[in-house]
Order: structure tokens, then sequence, then C-alpha cells
């Protein structure tokens, strides 16, 4: 999910309501910040244990939850992925350890799919796991099957500094990401503990 914040203390108070996702049926754990690079913008995170959970909690509860900061936001977007495979080993959807986000949303040519996912798997993943201060990430792809999402947790932002500086324009040539990728939505976010609930 990402938005752009118009009234922040109103946002903030009733981010804090999503503490009711706790109890819900397949809630797994949601947390998110604020973009490092864009002023009033915030993402968002939940990880559901399947659709089928998600649905029904959007169906039940969810504009109980979500009344709390009506008015307090603009220009929602929200995608659905499925989990492919952890980035590192070991994902969970705990953002208790992290200190910052990085995120690539990526459309990929149709006829690319499975090799832009194989260099995700031996260039990208490797690189990011053999980084310190990279605790775990996920690679997930959405229904339009085109359309994937990189989601890495870090435990500070000199480290995922370090990782970008050294490495990222070697490792795109390696993968060949040109090639693959038509767009990439990138962002960094400042973690904002309180509004992490963990199942």
């Amino acid at each position: 999910m990402r938005c752009t914040v118009v009234d922040r203390r109103g946002f903030e108070r009733g981010q804090r309501k999503w503490a009711g996702l706790l109890g819900e049926p397949g809630f797994r754990g949601q947390g998110g910040g604020w973009s490092r690079a864009r002023d009033g913008v915030v993402h968002l995170f939940g990880f559901w244990e399947s659709r089928a959970f998600y649905d029904s909690f959007v169906a039940r509860s969810h504009d109980r939850l979500q009344a709390a900061q009506e008015g307090t936001y603009r220009d929602m977007r929200v995608r659905l992925f499925e989990y492919r495979f952890d980035v590192k080993t070991g994902f969970r959807p705990d953002f208790t350890d992290a200190d910052l986000l990085r995120v690539a949303h990526c459309r990929v040519r149709s006829d690319r799919v499975e090799h832009y996912t194989l260099m995700q798997e031996k260039v990208w993943n490797p690189a990011m796991a053999g980084s310190p201060g990279m605790l775990r990430g996920v690679f997930a792809q959405s229904q339009a099957e085109d359309e994937f999402l990189v989601l890495s947790m870090w435990n500070s932002a000199a480290e995922h500094g370090k990782y970008r500086a050294e490495r990222v324009e070697r490792l795109a040539l390696r993968a060949q990401t040109g090639a693959d990728v038509t767009a990439v939505a990138g962002d960094v976010i400042d973690l904002e503990p309180s509004w992490t609930v963990s199942a």
C-alpha cells in the first residue's frame, strides 16, 4: 500500500488502530513507514497466509479499521503480490528488528519473466544475502505475472547505503536487468516502529 499523507497526526493516530489486525484469521504481520525520497509518502506492507484470508478480512473488517484514517491521506494505491521465494533465508513478516526497508516494484517484459526471476535468484539474492546489515527479504509476483515486488529489510541506513554504493550498477549489468525490466519504481523507507503489528 502506498499513499500521500495530508494530515500527519491524524494518519498516525489512525494507523495505530490497525493493531486490530491481531486475531484476524490468516494475518501474519504488517509494518511500514515514511519514504526517504518523497515528502509525505507512506508505504505499508501487510502479509497474509493466503488470498482467501485476505479477501475475507477485506469483506468483514477492513472498512471499520480504515475509517479511523478517512480524510488523512490521498492517492491510495494497493497492490497484491504472491510470495515466490525468500531473499536471503527464512523470511518472516517481522519488522521489529529492522530500521530501514527497501522496495522495488518492477514491470518485466513478458518474454523475459523467466530470465528476470532466475537472475533474482542467482545474482541479486546472493549479493543481498551477503551484505552485512541485510536481515531478510521477499520476492513476490502479481497475478498480472509481469509485475514483481522485491522487499528487503535492513538493520541500518548506513549498511544499505554501502550495499547500494558498491554493487548495484555492477549487479544490474551482470543480471541484464535493462533487457528484462520495462519500469522500476523503488523507494527507501524509514520504518515507523509504532505501526508494526506482529502476529
